[in-house]
């Protein structure tokens, strides 16, 4: 019989029965099993510290459960229940050590040794791939919703372990993160916090085409440990415990550390799964940041998901404390965007304080001066034309941002006739999104409209709910000329108007239509009544004949059609009517 023991140092061992010895059976210290030197086994601390030694011939035979090589010549079965109560011991016992090293005989011990050995031809590589941004990782961790830490599993060291496992999953799966039969280890990480994690070459070059060519490509490693200092510990074994198992765990904390992981060692099922969990988790008090992490590992689908947040939640967005911390280059990306939900101004005051936070980051002061210089080329992406002359004067023309010329250049733009060329954009941003729309009214097109500072009228509804973004108009007869208009759109029960623009538009002489855009879009319900006007000022145009009463748009994809109905607009008219005039088209989103 076996019992279990405490030696002097407190660690449990077990010891053959008096009865045993008293029988004769030869060398029997060493036929029995012996845990008195018990130690860390698989993935225990102690086998991931950083200067932890490799396991040799005897460590890895015993962390098999296999027989001690030192155990002389006596016959295996003298002692027939050593391995079985062994086991039973290791299972039944609790609150003891993972042992490390254990002997039970010598055939056994052999036959690890032999295929110990065969690991001798191990292989290295030098790791050049440059390290991800720590700040933005946690960063990122912080603004997503916590999980529970990953534990690491202790595993019994079993003889014998390969029986108890039914499939291949559960033997790879057993092997992951533990010294038996792994052939490799990996230095991961950089000071204090490197950690060396054991591993299986032909598991790995299995699973990712990186460590195929690392392993047994032309120029194959021929080291037995491999430094990764640009990798995160807790990456590294993600990428491992999927690789070993199909098994993912990623949370906040390290969900970006693994999706480069994953894009360093060319594993895209994981990327996948990394990129899902930030769609879940993706909102607009993070989308800012997120959108910085998937423009820097190049995941297009990630980053239109967040540009797609930013554009429904803009104010928020824009509000969110992580908004200032993105690089020049994604703050224009944004500012590039027609479909933004935000008044101008709203959006220039961001600007600005992404500026004051860049100029911290420069280390240079906050002077108006120094925010310009921080901006660059994003300062002409913001559409000061599309601000009222209030806002333009109660901000950005007091900000010192702006040079003297280029205040005064918009100053005549909000104020005069006809209007100065400005440096900045004009055309508005649309919150819509989805395809635009069109109709057109007229089916033929004639010369000479006359203007006199009338404005052109035609009564409208709709059958569904739209918002009007523009009208198409017509131009000169006398070939390239510039326009003055004034463009609106009343309610016409409370004669309240709910969108204008005073602007221009340039034209080439031919036939054509050209597009008049609202600084907003204007939300038109249906079955009621509205009055689409315009105010030219400019030479003779074009206008259109055999107008049509009801207009209908059918959207291509779904099918849905949106009807116009087309009216007479009594009062100050210019002439135009159903059957001809100006305001050939209006633009809309559905």
């Amino acid at each position: 019989m076996m019992k279990l023991t405490v030696g002097r140092k407190g660690k449990p061992s077990l010891q053959c029965s008096p009865s045993k010895m008293a029988a004769g059976e030869s060398n029997s210290q060493s036929s029995c099993l012996n845990l008195s030197n018990a130690g860390p086994l698989g993935n225990a601390p102690p086998s991931n510290g950083a200067h932890s030694a490799p396991a040799s011939n005897g460590e890895a035979a015993g962390a098999n459960g296999r027989m001690n090589r030192n155990a002389g010549n006596s016959n295996p079965q003298s002692c027939p229940e050593s391995v079985g109560g062994a086991e039973s011991a290791l299972r039944s016992t609790p609150g003891t050590r993972n042992p490390s090293r254990q002997s039970v005989g010598q055939s056994a011990g052999a036959s690890a040794s032999g295929a110990t050995s065969g690991a001798a031809s191990n292989m290295t590589s030098s790791s050049s791939s440059s390290s991800t941004s720590t700040a933005s990782s946690a960063a990122v961790a912080a603004s997503l919703p916590s999980s529970p830490a990953s534990v690491l599993v202790y595993r019994e060291p079993v003889y014998n372990w390969q029986a108890t496992k039914s499939t291949v999953k559960e033997r790879f799966a057993f092997l992951f993160n533990n010294e038996v039969l792994s052939d490799v280890h990996f230095l991961v990480g950089k000071g204090m916090g490197v950690q060396r994690i054991p591993a299986h070459r032909f598991a790995l070059a299995v699973g990712s085409a990186v460590f195929d060519a690392m392993f047994n490509g032309g120029m194959a490693t021929t080291s037995t440990e491999i430094e990764l200092p640009d990798v995160e510990p807790a990456a590294f074994l993600a990428l491992l415990k999927f690789l070993y198992s199909d098994e993912v765990q990623i949370g906040p904390e390290t969900v970006m550390t693994t999706l480069y992981t994953a894009k360093k060692y060319a594993v895209p099922a994981l990327e996948a799964h990394c990129v899902e969990f930030l769609k879940k988790n993706l909102r607009a008090d993070n989308a800012f940041m997120l959108l910085t992490q998937a423009r820097l590992f190049d995941e297009p689908q990630l980053a239109s998901l967040c540009l797609e947040n930013i554009d429904k939640n803009t104010v928020d967005a824009l509000a969110a404390e992580g908004f200032t911390d993105i690089d020049l280059d994604t703050l224009m990306a944004v500012l590039e965007r027609d479909t933004l939900g935000v008044r101008e101004v709203c959006l220039f005051g961001a600007a600005v304080r992404w500026a004051e936070a860049e100029a911290q980051r420069q280390q240079l002061q906050p002077t108006p001066e120094n925010k310009r210089r921080v901006l660059g080329k994003a300062l002409s992406l913001i559409r000061f034309p599309l601000m009222t002359i209030e806002e333009f004067a109660a901000g950005p023309a007091q900000s010192g941002i702006l040079a003297d010329r280029e205040v005064v250049s918009l100053f005549l733009h909000f104020t005069v006739n006809p209007k100065p060329h400005v440096e900045f954009i004009d055309r508005p941003r649309c919150c819509l999104r989805g395809k635009e729309c069109s109709i057109t009214r007229f089916s033929q097109v004639e010369s000479r409209w006359g203007y006199s500072g009338t404005s052109d009228r035609i009564r409208f509804s709709v059958n569904r709910r739209i918002f009007v973004v523009g009208f198409g108009l017509y131009g000169s007869i006398h070939g390239p000329t510039d326009y003055q208009v004034n463009i609106q759109i009343i309610h016409t029960d409370s004669n309240t108007v709910l969108g204008q623009n005073d602007t221009g538009f340039s034209c080439d002489g031919t036939a054509s239509t050209f597009r008049v855009m609202f600084k907003e879009p204007v939300e038109i319900l249906p079955s009621v009544n509205y009055i689409a006007c315009t105010t030219l000022k400019g030479p003779d145009s074009h206008y259109g004949t055999k107008g049509m009463r009801k207009v209908t748009h059918e959207a291509p994809t779904t099918g849905t059609k949106t009807c116009f109905t087309f009216c007479y607009a009594a009062g100050n008219n210019n002439g135009t009517s159903v059957e001809d005039g100006q305001i050939p088209e209006v633009i809309f989103y559905t």
